[in-house]
């Protein structure tokens, strides 16, 4: 069996839609980590004291899923150009073909799964970082 994207576009195929992926991921970043930061902020001046791990947990799940549910337009795309199902080879003239042909609602296809996938992800990854700089901060090894 051969792969179809090796034998028609050789190994540039295999990163097809590489900088539309980091394209997505700046802006995602960008709006997900100072949420995160500021609603922990918020919560621990509210309370009195920092907050917890599993409340570090939460505000980072809900961080994820607002910056996946406002970048799915990016993830769009981003899927398009991998799978080969973009006229256009960037991402401005992907999402515009989108928009002009299928309307605005194609640009947020499958925001509510990525939504949900991203905000239960952002729960696991940012409790398990709360809970590795509890943990570090009761040994020497945290300055």
């Amino acid at each position: 069996m051969r792969l179809r994207s090796f034998s028609t576009e050789g190994i540039a195929g295999f990163y097809k839609g590489y900088l539309t992926t980091v394209t997505r991921e700046i802006p995602f970043a960008l709006i997900q980590f100072p949420i995160w930061e500021r609603m922990k902020k918020e919560i621990g001046n509210w309370q009195g004291r920092p907050t917890a791990p599993w409340q570090g947990a939460l505000c980072g799940s809900i961080s994820g899923a607002f910056a996946a549910a406002v970048t799915t337009p990016l993830d769009v795309a981003k899927t398009r150009i991998m799978l080969g199902q973009s006229s256009s080879s960037g991402f401005a003239g992907t999402i515009t073909n989108v928009y002009k042909e299928e309307g605005f609602k194609a640009c947020f296809s499958g925001v509510a799964p990525r939504t949900f996938w991203i905000g239960l992800g952002g729960f696991v990854f940012f409790g398990a970082y709360e809970q590795s700089v509890v943990l570090m901060r009761g040994t020497k090894l945290w300055g």
